[in-house]
């Protein structure tokens, strides 16, 4: 049984594409698959869990050399199990940059393209075959392409993002504006989760000439409700940082509906990366960014001391 699984921190797009793709290859492909998490996924993963009648898959911890592995929506070896390397790898699909570290036993099928969503991708590998998926489905795809690109506002979005995803609002007789709207109220509900879990909850790691950072984002409708934490969260950054082997937290609040970012500033090294990589003044502990709104393309190229 092929496990197909995303990255750590599972939001909607690395929650939906397992299932995705684990439906393709069992169903049309005639290869026996399940998905599975890496954690709990977030409150919008966990919305469209229910809103498209999915159950959750099972969360795994680690995989063995006796499991075989699809990896979706990253290619990072930082982002998946421990013991990544000793399972069968049998493909990668994703959406982001290239970063290196995976082995394989054998060559392997490959597939990124620099498009918003891993979703987009599956939905264009799965082809024609596409109108055998169930309703469930074809909604994870929509529900995956809303939430990377933002409804469209994100400057990773592309015209084949925002075509697909239309078609298949209308397939399926859904108003974006309406279900976008719910979709983002969902993520945007964090009042039952700690300090730290916010921290961790959409985060990457990254190394800025050998300073060690995890690169956090929220994402919200309401970013009001996360800035009134700011206090408790940069008190809890250094613990994150310390047990997640880093030296510091970086923590962007996106606003979706004003497109701008907040940054938390709680010391001199975030103000030092945040006026070297966005050419801004920070005279507080937070500095507004307009216009950033990605952090695969607008905050992680940018960086740097």
């Amino acid at each position: 049984m092929i496990k197909v699984l995303g990255h750590k921190s599972p939001d909607t797009d690395s929650t939906g594409s397992p299932i995705i793709w684990a439906w393709y290859l069992t169903e049309v492909n005639g290869t026996p698959a399940i998905p599975v998490l890496l954690g709990e996924p977030n409150t919008e993963a966990a919305f469209m869990l229910t809103h498209w009648d999915l159950p959750k898959p099972q969360i795994i911890a680690d995989v063995t050399a006796e499991d075989s592995v699809v990896i979706v929506d990253t290619n990072n070896p930082a982002e998946l199990p421990p013991s990544i390397n000793d399972a069968k790898i049998l493909g990668i699909i994703d959406h982001h940059m290239l970063v290196g570290g995976l082995k394989t036993r054998t060559p392997i099928d490959i597939t990124i393209r620099p498009l918003a969503c891993t979703a987009t991708i599956l939905h264009d590998l799965i082809g024609a075959d596409l109108a055998r998926a169930p309703r469930g489905i074809k909604g994870a795809i929509l529900s995956c392409i809303l939430s990377d690109t933002l409804e469209f506002r994100s400057p990773t979005t592309t015209p084949h993002d925002k075509a697909v995803a239309e078609a298949l609002a209308a397939d399926l007789g859904v108003s974006i504006p309406d279900f976008a709207a719910e979709l983002f109220a969902a993520k945007s509900d964090v009042s039952a989760f700690s300090d730290a879990e916010l921290l961790r909850m959409d985060s990457k790691e990254y190394t800025i000439d050998g300073t060690e950072l995890r690169i956090s984002v929220l994402e919200t409708t309401s970013p009001r409700i996360v800035l009134d934490r700011k206090a408790s969260l940069m008190a809890a950054m250094p613990a994150v940082a310390a047990e997640d082997g880093a030296e510091h937290v970086m923590l962007f609040v996106i606003d979706i509906l004003r497109e701008e970012a907040t940054l938390l500033v709680p010391n001199d090294l975030v103000k030092r990366i945040a006026e070297a990589s966005f050419g801004c003044t920070v005279t507080g502990d937070t500095v507004v960014l307009p216009g950033i709104m990605s952090r695969k393309k607008q905050i992680i190229p940018a960086l740097k001391l």
